[in-house]
């Protein structure tokens, strides 16, 4: 799956993009899940303050 993600980024105007991996603890069970997204810059510490 990575592999897809870095090919995708290869374009012009990647560069401004971001993979975010953010770690989340479920209420219900008290696991752990992780979101990942792939951001514009500017929206990295939006996207962590959540």
């Amino acid at each position: 799956m990575a592999k897809k993600t870095v090919a995708g980024l290869r374009q012009l105007g990647a560069k401004d993009f971001t993979k975010v991996i953010k770690m989340v603890k479920s209420k219900k069970s008290g696991a752990y899940t992780f979101k990942e997204e792939i951001l514009p810059k500017d929206k990295v510490k939006d996207f962590l303050a959540k």
